[in-house]
């Protein structure tokens, strides 16, 4: 029911009212939806079509909003904030409304209220596709695996198979239970979403995150490697796909695969998208702390991270930065990064706690790592392990965080801390080989 008339209502094939629509402005939403459910094309460009045909499309406002609102860009959320602006005044339905709130809290950096907003649509109208994909990206960015599972898992029993994109349904539940340890089903879903539809890049992404968290190396290569063109065509999700093809790689300790990834498909053009920054800096920096050259690689990656260094819009994104300050060996950004996250501490935003608990003591550990300060960095990582997800991430991308401490530990001298972790590491990824180097550096510490 809306509050406010419209002149011009149609219903999607899911029978959820869209305010101000015409089956002219309907086609193109409906197109850049579907392009973001498998992470390729250009979806702004197709929202911005209905947006031209239909400039009262509220849905079409919000969903662009959302767009920029999920780039954790600075420059991304000014645009977030004018959709937001257009989409107020727009005839809209109490469902729509709630978007528009949502989209609101999302573009001032208010990320669980948006996500409660969404959450409670979601539980009113299951079959919403977009406060289903845009509330699991926020669970993402907030490393809430528990939502991550269940705001899925609340409304699949709504859907059927042959629904117009049940496949992203499908590798959001499987991406929601592998956050959560529950490794078989969740590469069960995810297998069968990649089946229904193979361009579904966060489907392709979760099952190759169990057999990361399974340490499935070899598998997880024949899974990435097998039809590669699937979920790198025109998709702006295969950066960060290609990182984890990377992961596997590093992990047996092939160097050069890895390499020529990074030179490759992850930062061989260059990208200043701070999302595939942060997947360029990730595994240079797990290179880094094994004692590998990466040679001139660190200074243009530093250099495209520097113009974002007094951003301090998002935790998860300073860290990285900081990586590739501290690897090109560039003092003035990172005391500008450490500036902004600062100011960003005394924010009304949720990034002021993101930074605050998790944020800046990662980015001072990595610091202190890289001016050879193991002691500093090991006193500034153990009391955030526990608490980490609070900044977002996956289990995967937040692994840097041991890997950083287990190093720092051995580099340190610390015989004791270091054998503890590697342990810990063995027994939770017993088939790594990685897990066995750090035992064995572990063992000559102590016995030394």
């Amino acid at each position: 029911m809306a509050l406010k008339g419209s002149p011009m209502a149609i219903k999607d094939a899911f029978g959820l009212t869209l305010s101000g629509a015409t089956q002219a402005g309907f086609a193109p939403y409906s197109q850049a939806v579907s392009q973001l459910q498998c992470f390729i094309g250009d979806p702004v460009g197709s929202v911005d079509r209905a947006i031209a045909e239909n400039p009262g499309f509220v849905m079409a406002h919000v969903f662009k909003g959302y767009l920029y609102g999920l780039a954790t860009e600075r420059e991304a959320m000014v645009v977030a904030r004018a959709c937001h602006e257009a989409a107020l005044p727009l005839a809209a339905t109490v469902r729509e409304q709630a978007h528009v709130s949502a989209l609101g809290h999302l573009a001032s950096g208010r990320w669980h209220e948006a996500s409660s907003i969404l959450e409670a649509v979601a539980a009113d109208h299951p079959l919403d596709a977009v406060a289903l994909q845009v509330g699991h990206q926020i669970d993402f960015f907030t490393g809430n695996a528990l939502m991550l599972r269940d705001r899925i898992g609340r409304a699949l029993p709504s859907w059927q198979s042959g629904m117009p994109g049940y496949h992203a349904i499908l590798g959001m539940q499987a991406f929601g239970l592998e956050e959560m340890g529950e490794y078989i089903a969740a590469e069960k879903l995810g297998r069968t979403a990649v089946e229904l539809e193979p361009r579904d890049g966060w489907a392709q992404h979760a099952v190759a995150h169990v057999m990361e968290m399974q340490s499935r190396q070899r598998d997880g290569i024949a899974w990435m490697r097998a039809d590669p063109e699937a979920w790198t065509k025109e998709s702006f999700l295969k950066v960060h796909n290609w990182w984890h093809l990377a992961l596997f790689h590093y992990d047996l300790g092939e160097t050069d695969e890895v390499l020529a990834l990074y030179d490759g498909p992850i930062y061989g053009a260059g990208s200043t998208l701070a999302l595939n920054m942060v997947d360029a800096s990730a595994i240079l920096w797990r290179l880094h702390l094994g004692g590998v050259d990466v040679g001139e690689r660190w200074a243009a990656l530093a250099a495209n991270w520097a113009p974002k260094a007094g951003a301090g819009n998002y935790a998860f994104n300073d860290a990285h930065a900081m990586m590739a300050f501290v690897g090109a060996g560039l003092d003035e950004p990172a005391r500008a990064l450490l500036q902004a996250q600062g100011e960003a501490m005394h924010g009304s935003d949720d990034n002021a706690a993101f930074t605050r608990d998790v944020g800046n003591p990662l980015t001072l550990a990595i610091k202190a790592f890289g001016e050879r300060n193991y002691a500093e960095t090991i006193r500034l990582i153990l009391p955030i392990r526990a608490i980490a997800h609070r900044f977002g991430g996956s289990h995967a991308q937040r692994d840097v965080i041991d890997l950083t401490l287990i190093e720092a530990a051995l580099r340190a001298g610390d015989g004791a801390l270091a054998r503890v972790l590697a342990a810990e590491r063995s027994a939770a990824r017993p088939d790594s080989p990685l897990s066995a180097l750090f035992s064995r550096r572990a063992a000559d510490l102590s016995e030394n």
